[in-house]
């Protein structure tokens, strides 16, 4: 069990670093509100609707795997290819674009632009949070397919349910503590703390452990084979 918590670990970890719409609207609300406590609706929200999502990839679509190898392979195969595709594009992103295509909600990838979100800076109402934070991780086609394909796809390792229970709680405390810590992030420091050459290195961070995932996944694939 403690490889597929570590492997669940380090890949939700490496697909929910890069500053897209979703970790923007995190961090800018941790920055806008004067108490902590009130930026509780957006944590909560978001870390819940990425909870779902990754439920719905690991104990949903990816329970096909149990009865058929060829479909394991498939979504294996598509994992890895994801995994590597994406890494590449998150290497790729600098520092000057509002553009990031590496990121998955949760997981997520949103590859949106942060200057949609509101520059006011001024606080905003929970209904108002609530439902920005559950229609930027649920209404985006991105966030469900990269969730479904990478982490669905490595899931499908695990033909036990505890090793794949294992590898889902893993994943989901990766976005419950990021999201915390980027509430609390942008509270303290302010938005600023992830520009410029800060955001560069999370985002080279994220595409290799993307990359470390996918040679992970390849090589268990093979030795299923």
């Amino acid at each position: 069990m403690g490889n597929a918590f570590v492997h669940g670990f380090l890949l939700a970890l490496g697909l929910i670093l890069p500053i897209g719409v979703q970790n923007g609207f995190v961090i800018t609300q941790g920055s806008v509100h004067q108490r902590f406590s009130n930026v509780l609706p957006t944590i909560i929200t978001a870390s819940l609707c990425d909870t779902l999502l990754i439920a719905v990839s690991i104990f949903g679509v990816t329970t096909l795997s149990f009865t058929s190898p060829i479909v394991r392979l498939v979504m294996g195969v598509v994992g890895c290819g994801f995994l590597l595709f994406m890494g590449w594009s998150t290497f790729r992103s600098d520092a000057g674009s509002d553009d990031n295509p590496g990121q998955t909600s949760d997981s997520r990838v949103n590859g949106e632009d942060e200057g949609t979100l509101d520059p006011s800076g001024r606080a905003w109402s929970r209904k108002r949070q609530i439902w920005t934070a559950a229609s930027t991780s649920l209404l985006n086609p991105h966030a469900w397919m990269d969730t479904l394909a990478i982490i669905g796809g490595s899931a499908v390792l695990y033909t036990n349910w505890r090793l794949r229970f294992s590898f889902g709680v893993a994943c989901v405390l990766v976005s419950w503590l990021w999201f915390f810590a980027l509430a609390l992030t942008g509270h303290l420091a302010g938005t600023r703390l992830l520009r410029g050459q800060a955001k560069v290195w999370l985002n080279r961070g994220s595409a290799v452990m993307m990359w470390g995932s996918a040679i992970y996944l390849a090589v268990v694939l093979w030795h299923l084979g």
